[in-house]
């Protein structure tokens, strides 16, 4: 990214240069801070859409629609014109507490600290061997991700006529992908009765002529060193549950989980619903010199969404930095999620007290995923005494908005409960 003014006296180190950790260093950049460095382990900074080359993306950032390469690239310019230093090609192989990490590039390991270190490192794809499908190991059978950069960044084409596994948003980028790169699906398959993403996103396959098929999962994919098939089981199955359809291709999409190694590897607390960094309402996690933003909080939100988190965060870490060194009595109050089975997760899992019992922020919103369709009332309580509620009807995956006020005192010796009451 061209040479680098970096001095050893680092206020913020951006492990990851996605759209959330380049809109938290511009921001921070913006706001007067002056040594910022940003670690990516690609080539190229930008995150997820360098590799998607339709549209859309931008319109919360650039108020218009642009590629995926081309919003890369624009968030990479603004943070570069505000100062900011991008470090490619650099892997961050291990965080230390108090914001010292260990980092490798192509001369070998070293070292950097800084006062705050901000993860914001990603999601990736569920892949194949991690869904049980059985069969032999045939090529062809790949993520979205996967896909993408072999269509996109090397103008490869894997297969002619794959199935794509999942109905969750992404599947629908894949599915542009194909198209732009000459690539006709035979299927696309979902193991529920309807699709993942919203109701409006299953007019494309039917307008590309491509199947949608609901109630259906793949058993097993069938070839030796190329896919030559896959068996699948559905309603639409004869006898023995089970059908052949041939393709050459198995496109594996969405089960997102958080990019989290070097937050399991190392010392920070892990939300174990959303598989992600325990973080409280500002984005600070278990070491309060480190801070947490974008896809790496859970599993998944949109481009857009992350890089307005980025600049949340990051105005909490200079309002961090400004104010001095965090007094580290503060208490961390969890948010217990475990009473409800359909409630997937709540972001963020705990919040955090200062001295006195007064919340750090006393407003904050809390982002709520389902498991199932849902209709009735959340209720966030600590003991008997309730905090909020809101009434919701909602389907899975959906993303809900908790707006809460909280009290200035609380019982930091007791945890807060979200709980879900049906109508």
């Amino acid at each position: 990214m061209g040479a680098l003014n970096i001095t050893p006296d680092l206020d913020v180190i951006v492990i990851g240069a996605g759209p959330s950790g380049l809109s938290a260093a511009t921001k921070l950049a913006r706001m007067g801070m002056q040594n910022i460095l940003v670690v990516e382990r690609e080539l190229e900074a930008g995150g997820i859409p360098r590799h998607c080359g339709h549209p859309p993306f931008g319109m919360r950032e650039f108020y218009r629609v642009h590629s995926g390469p081309r919003y890369a690239n624009k968030l990479v310019r603004r943070a570069m014109d505000a100062g900011v230093n991008i470090m490619t090609g650099t892997s961050v192989i291990a965080i230390h507490p108090n914001g010292s990490l260990t980092a490798s590039d192509d001369s070998g390991a070293f070292q950097l600290e800084a006062k705050r270190i901000l993860l914001t490192t990603g999601v990736r794809e569920t892949p194949r061997s991690a869904r049980f499908i059985s069969g032999m190991r045939p090529g062809s059978v790949m993520t979205t991700g996967a896909l993408q950069s072999t269509v996109y960044l090397k103008n490869q084409r894997p297969f002619k006529n794959p199935v794509i596994v999942g109905t969750e948003l992404v599947a629908f980028s894949a599915l542009l992908t194909c198209r732009y790169a000459g690539i006709r699906p035979v299927a696309m398959i979902e193991d529920q009765h309807r699709i993942t993403a919203r109701k409006g996103s299953g007019v494309l396959p039917r307008l590309l002529g491509i199947p949608l098929r609901h109630n259906t999962t793949i058993k097993k994919i069938i070839g030796e060193h190329q896919v030559s098939g896959v068996e699948l089981c559905s309603g639409n199955s004869d006898k023995d549950g089970s059908e052949q359809i041939a393709c050459d291709g198995v496109i594996f999409t969405g089960q997102f989980v958080p990019e989290a190694s070097l937050c399991r590897s190392g010392h920070l607390d892990i939300d174990a619903l959303t598989a992600g960094p325990l973080v409280d309402q500002s984005g600070r996690c278990s070491d309060p010199a480190y801070f947490a933003t974008g896809n790496l909080l859970r599993p998944v939100e949109t481009a857009g969404w992350c890089w307005q988190e980025g600049k949340q965060v990051a105005a909490a870490i200079f309002n961090d930095l400004k104010q001095g060194e965090i007094n580290r009595t503060s208490r961390r109050i969890i948010i217990d999620q475990n009473s409800t089975a359909q409630i997937k997760y709540v972001m963020p899992g705990c919040l955090s007290v200062e001295p006195g019992n007064t919340l750090a922020t006393h407003s904050t919103t809390l982002q709520i995923r389902l498991n199932t369709a849902v209709k009735g009332t959340l209720e966030l309580k600590q003991g008997s005494r309730k905090i909020a509620s809101q009434a919701i009807s909602s389907l899975p995956e959906r993303r809900i908005l908790m707006p809460i006020e909280i009290p200035t005192e609380l019982d930091t010796s007791d945890q807060l409960s979200l709980s879900f009451k049906p109508a």
